[in-house]
């Protein structure tokens, strides 16, 4: 199943490049903060919170691009998204985000000191507002290393 690759391979992903399109058709593509996926959704954290909230205001639906380099394998995700900005699940989601950024922070400032390496961006610095795009998988596409497509709809069953 296209979806469970998916699944094993973005756990190991801090971050994903997420499409948008406006009202007339103008695209948009920007890196978006992994947080998790779990039963048909992707959660992903914008914390820049400009275009793409607006382009999804607009046109709810939007497009997560992967790569799995080992194998030179692409992963297409395309799906409806609802934009989590308080509530339960929000406050849920943004507990989680705190814990993982904690978390990514803490693994650059160690392996960068194991190589000896100054950096300016080794501190710890977390956004003061985000939202949360909860992404429905509707379709996955896996595209092979020649070329070749493959398609999952929403229930996981072949195109």
């Amino acid at each position: 199943m296209i979806a469970k690759k998916i699944n094993e391979l973005i756990r190991e992903m801090g971050f994903v490049a997420m499409a948008t399109c406006d009202r007339a058709g103008r695209p948009n593509v920007a890196p978006k903060f992994f947080l998790k996926a779990d039963s048909g959704h992707i959660y992903l954290v914008d914390y820049v919170i400009g275009r793409t909230l607006r382009n999804l205001t607009d046109n709810p639906v939007a497009s997560i691009s992967i790569i799995d380099e080992r194998n030179l394998t692409g992963y297409q995700v395309n799906g409806a998204v609802q934009v989590l900005s308080h509530g339960e699940e929000y406050d849920r989601a943004s507990r989680e985000f705190l814990e993982k950024e904690i978390s990514l922070s803490t693994r650059r400032i160690v392996e960068g000191v194991k190589k000896g390496e100054r950096h300016n961006s080794f501190e710890a610095a977390f956004p003061n507002k985000i939202v949360i795009f909860k992404v429905k998988i509707d379709e996955a596409v896996e595209i092979g290393p020649g070329g070749e497509l493959t398609k999952e709809g929403y229930e996981g069953g072949k195109q």
